[in-house]
């Protein structure tokens, strides 16, 4: 019985804090020109693509976990051994990046050509969501 109880109160607790996994949204200045695919998006966050200036999270957080599974099937170690592969060839740099989701939704607001990634409750009227990620 205590075994049973003792899944139960996980399972609960797993489920809440699936619950209060933000939705994340991928965003564009609201003049933006171009709407990229979920694969461009893709292919512009991996450095594949420069049409667009790729706007980053600094460090690791469940916003950005969230938006490099869902959109380039990458985690963060994944994503570590990308960008060093490319670094050490010289074909590439990972993006430039910014400290949260309001310095993230300021400079989309303020480039034309910028994309980036927040959690949905972030989101004004200076940017343009193009899909949100669960």
């Amino acid at each position: 019985m205590k075994a049973f109880l003792r899944i139960l109160t996980a399972a609960t607790l797993l489920g809440a804090a699936s619950l209060a996994q933000a939705e994340v949204a991928v965003i564009v200045n609201s003049a933006a020109a171009k709407t990229p695919s979920q694969s461009d998006v893709a292919n512009i966050f991996l450095g594949k693509d420069k049409s667009m200036k790729g706007v980053d999270q600094a460090g690791w957080n469940p916003v950005k976990e969230a938006f490099y599974a869902g959109v380039t099937s990458k985690n963060e170690s994944q994503l570590k051994s990308y960008w060093s592969g490319l670094i050490f060839t010289g074909k590439g740099q990972p993006l430039p990046s910014v400290a949260d989701d309001a310095a993230v939704v300021a400079k989309v607001g303020a480039e034309a050509d910028a994309i980036g990634y927040v959690d949905s409750a972030a989101v004004n009227g200076s940017v343009k969501v193009l899909f949100t990620l669960p």
